[in-house]
């Protein structure tokens, strides 16, 4: 198959973010000079891979324009292709100051996200640098992701520069969370939603990240979306795929991922439901986090267990190891706006390696809806302990019930998940808009 020269946007490949792993495995086995990469210099950092694409564009200050007075507060990166430290095959990043971090973090972005005017806050703008290194690359397709406004205005710019089929990948329903960020948040909505419907024209073709989320884009814009999931490697992802389900000692569930405010809620009410369950059974259930920063709450609980990040070569061990996957959502309706069309990056990998995933999530999620379709997991829908206990103690109590799940995950996972048979659908789409 000849591979089409792909101009990615505003998304680097990565083992870490949600749009990063999703980005790898879709174009792992590309031409790699036929891959280039531009995006902003806050999402270049030392987890950024070099061995599917490396070529990267650095959108630094002469494209990423900051408005006064944070023009002289925000970190100014260089513009231009990135040096790449091939010894340790690794992006260079210039050093943050912590004072600076600090002041951002703690109180300059929440200021403007409580004003509402994060929006407008910073542009990008296409400089004679970017244009110049955009025609001697002369991609044949466009591909991009986008999780906010500039960068959404930015695809525009870029398409309507080099005059190429573009492809956008949604990967969250950012959007409709717009209007609760801050009193001018309603405006913004309204100015984003034209702005996207706006490169959604400008756009070939149209990609989703669950089927939920394609009905639901189809009647909103009018668009047809294709369906793309994070596919993944059956061999690397089964190759320590559990096939017995008797408990030892200790019962043990696992939560990989990130710790976002809504996330941490919803594993505390794990930890309040196996303080009750471990009162009562003669079999400690222990839930261990594996997860970047240790969460402030933990201690209050004496079942929870907290791991930090492993490699991700040690993950299918680690998931085939637990005897329970907890796949967990956020409940708050903002929340449930921005997640309700998504589908987690590791909801394939939960299901390939065999191990019972339990999902506690709003009923309306496209998770749940996935996951009742197929019956590849146990699914609790209230935020509620007890209804959790519920379903923990059927889970744990049913071994029936978790051979079954785990059939039903692994069939799935074969038949709608192989990267083999994802990556050349994928390819065959892109490689369309050529011809």
């Amino acid at each position: 198959m000849n591979f089409p020269k792909v101009l990615i946007l505003n998304q680097p490949f990565n083992n870490v973010s949600g749009g990063g792993i999703t980005l790898s495995n879709l174009f792992k086995g590309w031409e790699k000079d036929h891959l280039a990469v531009v995006c902003l210099g806050t999402l270049l950092n030392e987890k950024t891979r070099l061995d599917i694409c490396d070529q990267y564009y650095q959108l630094g200050e002469k494209e990423h324009l900051w408005k006064f007075p944070l023009s002289l507060m925000k970190r100014k990166y260089p513009s231009g292709p990135i040096s790449l430290n091939e010894e340790k095959k690794n992006v260079q990043t210039i050093q943050k100051s912590p004072l600076r971090v600090k002041l951002l973090k703690e109180y300059i972005n929440p200021a403007l996200k409580w004003l509402g005017v994060s929006d407008w806050a910073s542009t990008i703008q296409l400089s004679p640098e970017l244009k110049k290194w955009l025609d001697g690359y002369n991609p044949d397709v466009i591909y991009a992701q986008a999780q906010r406004r500039e960068a959404i205005v930015f695809c525009t710019l870029i398409q309507r520069y080099l005059n190429k089929p573009m492809v956008f990948h949604m990967m969250d329903d950012w959007l409709e969370v717009l209007p609760e960020y801050g009193m001018l948040g309603g405006y913004w909505h309204k100015v984003v939603d034209q702005e996207f419907r706006k490169m959604l024209g400008a756009c070939t073709r149209h990609f989703s990240i669950s089927e939920p989320m394609a009905e639901a884009y189809q009647e909103r814009y009018g668009y047809s979306f294709s369906t793309y999931h994070n596919p993944i490697e059956l061999d690397f992802w089964s190759k320590s795929q559990r096939t017995k389900f008797e408990f030892g000692d200790k019962i043990q569930i696992l939560y990989a991922g990130r710790m976002g405010l809504g996330i941490q809620s919803s594993l505390e009410t794990m930890a309040k439901c196996l303080e009750e369950i471990n009162k009562e059974s003669s079999t400690a259930i222990e839930l261990v986090l594996q997860v970047g920063q240790k969460p402030d709450w933990i201690n209050k609980y004496s079942c929870v267990t907290h791991r930090g990040f492993v490699p991700y070569e040690e993950l299918p061990n680690r998931f085939s190891e637990a005897d329970i996957l907890f796949l967990p959502y956020d409940f708050t309706p903002s929340a449930n706006a921005f997640i309700k069309y998504s589908m987690p990056t590791k909801a394939s990998e939960y299901m390939i390696c065999g191990t019972p995933v339990l999902i506690f999530a709003p009923e309306d999620t496209a998770l749940v809806t996935y996951a009742k379709a197929y019956q590849w997991a146990q699914v609790v829908t209230k935020n509620e302990v007890q209804a959790l206990k519920l379903g923990l103690l059927e889970l744990i109590n049913k071994k029936s019930l978790r051979e079954e799940i785990s059939k039903a995950a692994i069939k799935i996972a074969e038949e709608r998940h192989d990267a083999t048979k994802v990556r050349k659908q994928f390819r065959e789409e892109l490689s369309a808009l050529v011809n």
